[in-house]
């Protein structure tokens, strides 16, 4: 019977993130890339109410609309924050997926941080349950990432994953299919935005949005300097006037800007390091 209903529907596999949700269908690859935000009519005495947009529709809405609709993240630190809202996402981006047209609801397979709690970990369960999944199953994403980077898990040495996303960096050490040592740190892509932010209101007087920041980060931003600085043009507004301001900013400024939370990865993969039996080293 198993069988049977596995050729009336396809496994899909969630990376529900911070950020971004991913969903991958078996046999199709990625269906479904988008922000994971939600955009909610505001009622009286500040109650969420209807659900007006999800995904990028949703992402796109940010700082551009009244203050009667806001925009939600369903996800804090890489766990859930707002049950029903991430259910809602979920099950729009089950429908995206396609997976409404068969005979059976699909299995899933969903993505959780290393170290979360058995309360979160039911979450993401029942949030994926809810939202239309036959079956739920929930892997670690440190071994998610390991698996889909092709490292050799299942062979007696030492694998290391590094896995920054946007709420949580996820470091682990793997050996014969399962986590040797890990940990799950709160400072990632989010925290390195919050960084840029604050670097360029204390440094030039100018206040930008989390979108800027993060597109800074992404065309100008390291953790090593490059032998040639990269510039770019920032659009912002001015901390004292409030009249639109814009400046030229180089990576090696940036670069500093990310030194601390970049120093924060560094130190716990060191920590990591230090706690892994040598054996697994070689």
């Amino acid at each position: 019977m198993g069988n049977a209903i596995r050729g009336f529907s396809k496994d899909l596999a969630i990376d529900l993130g911070t950020c971004n949700t991913i969903v991958v269908m078996e046999g199709q690859g990625v269906v479904v890339n988008e922000p994971s935000v939600v955009a909610v009519q505001r009622g009286h005495g500040g109650q969420l109410g209807a659900v007006l947009a999800v995904g990028q529709e949703a992402s796109d809405m940010v700082g551009r609309t009244p203050s009667n609709i806001v925009a939600v993240r369903p996800l804090r630190g890489g766990v859930i924050s707002d049950f029903r809202m991430c259910e809602e996402m979920l099950r729009h981006f089950l429908s995206m997926a396609n997976t409404g047209g068969g005979f059976f609801k699909p299995r899933i397979l969903a993505c959780v941080p290393h170290g979360v709690t058995e309360v979160e970990k039911r979450a993401v369960y029942e949030s994926a349950r809810a939202a239309g999944g036959r079956e739920v199953y929930l892997l670690s994403e440190p071994l998610a990432a390991a698996l889909g980077a092709g490292l050799p898990v299942m062979d007696p040495t030492g694998s290391m994953i590094i896995d920054i996303g946007g709420g949580t960096t996820e470091i682990a050490v793997i050996s014969m299919g399962a986590i040797v040592k890990a940990t799950s740190l709160k400072v990632a892509g989010d925290q390195m935005d919050t960084a840029i932010v604050a670097h360029l209101k204390d440094a030039h007087g100018m206040i930008i949005g989390e979108k800027t920041a993060e597109h800074i980060k992404r065309e100008i931003g390291c953790a090593i300097p490059h032998e040639k600085p990269i510039t770019a043009t920032i659009k912002g507004r001015d901390i004292a006037t409030g009249v639109p301001k814009q400046i030229s900013i180089s990576s090696v400024e940036i670069g500093q800007a990310l030194a601390a939370p970049i120093r924060q990865i560094l130190q716990s993969i060191q920590r990591i390091m230090a706690a892994t039996p040598p054996e697994l080293s070689g």
